[in-house]
C-alpha cells in the first residue's frame, strides 16, 4: 500500500503511522546508544523494548527485582546496561 496525503489513517498500520509522523526513527535512535564497546538503554521504555515490549508494569518489577545491578538511576533518569541486564534475565529464567 503507498501512503500519500490522501490515506486515510484508519489504512494505515502503527508502523506506518510512526513512519509518517517520523516517530519509529526517534524512537530507535534514543533507545540504544553505544559508549566504549558497552550498550545502554534508558528509561522504563528501554526496558519494555529490550524484552520485546512487554507492558509498563512489569518493566517496573524487572526494575526492582533482578535488573536493580544493571541499572544506574539519579533522580528520573534510568540507565540500563543491556548485556548485564540480559546476563540476570538468564539467569532469572534459569531460577524459575
Amino acid at each position: 500500500m503507498t501512503i500519500n496525503k490522501d490515506t486515510p489513517i484508519a489504512m494505515m498500520t502503527l508502523g506506518q503511522l510512526q513512519e509518517a509522523l517520523g516517530l519509529a526513527e526517534k524512537e530507535e535512535k534514543a533507545i540504544e546508544k553505544t559508549t566504549g564497546g558497552r550498550r545502554y538503554v534508558y528509561g522504563i521504555s528501554g526496558i519494555r523494548q529490550l524484552f520485546g515490549g512487554i507492558s509498563h508494569v512489569t518493566a517496573h518489577k524487572y526494575k526492582d527485582t533482578f535488573l536493580r545491578d544493571a541499572i544506574s538511576q539519579q533522580g528520573r533518569i534510568i540507565i540500563t546496561d543491556v548485556d548485564k541486564a540480559m546476563e540476570l534475565f538468564k539467569n532469572y529464567k534459569e531460577r524459575r
